[in-house]
């Protein structure tokens, strides 16, 4: 199991990057814990990459310039997929799961667990086909749907070329790349499938995890990008700053407004500029398919799921502590790694929705 090296932050005097949060987040200040212990998660493996260098940034600050660190100033994050992350909220020892499947209002209130938003980002359509680049190819949601039901097999088919008029595609087998973990990028993927296809709808659904009627299923992020690009012909679906990083080409995928859109974080910004962040609602958004010319259409969000019945104050404010630097400092290294950072009034949505629930947890 991959686990990533954690680092974490001290809390500073430093001013809040968003402006009129400086007063709120300064009341969430923390206790030193009595055993010197990093902060736990694990779950999401789509936002895996920002979590670690958020980590960094955290254990950094908590340094404070100094050469001494200690093992609460770290981040301890095993990515083992949004399904498992979230199942092993039951360990006590965990401290936060990281998933892109936001989890009903009244099953947090039933665990006594809090939700929030921590990255925008997009599962951008993974391909390898010789003398396509990125962005070249055009694809839609109902060819995505037959496409992983087994109906459309080839790179020469006429639906396929009908919308590809400008380029040359090759008559060869599509190879389609599924996860075989519990995977929020796949709930996000087939969220999609869902909305452009009733035939995939009723079949499969929007799951974590899927019965896959054709391709190779594989465990992880990390080896389907490396199944891709080992395997001439095929597609895949992931979090698009590792496909990017991995060079991989990838599609411009048509939204509701009939407009093809490359992933990334113009078409992420678009799709969440008309989403509602209801905090009663634990910020339970979904991004797919939203509307607008420049929306991409399979967008979504990471969230934190933070126990905090029967956990002590100082184990949640330390989670606290650690988003809320992240926030404030962790922007332009979101935007690097090709996701979109929270908007400054989502930001003071949640530190209040913090201040409320920890009001209530302390009552």
């Amino acid at each position: 199991m991959e686990r990533f090296f954690r680092q974490v932050h001290r809390v500073t005097s430093a001013a809040a990057c968003f402006a009129g949060l400086a007063a709120v987040v300064g009341s969430l200040s923390i206790a030193p814990a009595a055993t010197a212990e990093p902060i736990r998660g694990a779950g999401s493996t789509f936002a895996a990459p920002i979590i670690a260098k958020w980590a960094e940034i955290y254990e950094k600050a908590r340094m404070d310039d100094g050469d001494f660190s200690s093992p609460d100033w770290t981040v301890d994050y095993e990515l083992v997929g949004s399904l498992a992350g979230l199942m092993r909220l039951d360990q006590p020892e965990l401290d936060f799961a990281a998933t892109d499947v936001p989890v009903s209002h009244d099953e947090l209130l039933k665990h006594g667990r809090q939700q929030f938003p921590i990255v925008l980002g997009s599962v951008a359509i993974a391909v390898n086909l010789d003398g396509i680049g990125k962005g070249r190819i055009n694809l839609t949601g109902p060819l995505l749907a037959n496409i992983y039901l087994g109906k459309i097999q080839s790179w020469a088919d006429p639906a396929i070329k009908a919308i590809n008029r400008e380029i040359s595609l090759p008559d060869q087998k599509i190879s389609p790349v599924t996860r075989k973990d519990g995977s929020g990028t796949t709930f996000m993927f087939t969220e999609f499938l869902s909305s452009a296809s009733p035939e995939w709808k009723v079949a499969h659904g929007a799951d974590t995890l899927i019965a896959w009627p054709v391709g190779t299923s594989v465990e992880g992020t990390g080896d389907l990008i490396r199944a891709v690009q080992a395997t001439k012909g095929a597609i895949a679906y992931a979090d698009f700053g590792q496909v990017e990083r991995a060079n991989l080409p990838y599609a411009a995928v048509q939204n509701k407004s009939g407009q093809f859109v490359k992933p990334g974080p113009d078409g992420v910004r678009a799709a969440a500029s008309t989403a509602s962040w209801d905090e009663a609602k634990a910020f339970s958004v979904s991004l797919t398919d939203q509307p607008g010319e420049a929306a991409y259409p399979i967008s979504g969000a990471t969230f934190a799921v933070v126990p905090m019945k029967g956990q002590a104050p100082n184990r949640y404010r330390r989670v606290h502590d650690f988003f809320r630097l992240a926030f404030e400092t962790g922007s332009k290294d979101a935007e690097a790694l090709g996701y979109v950072h929270l908007p400054p009034q989502l930001v003071s949505q949640i530190v209040k929705y913090w201040l409320k629930q920890d009001a209530s947890a302390s009552q």
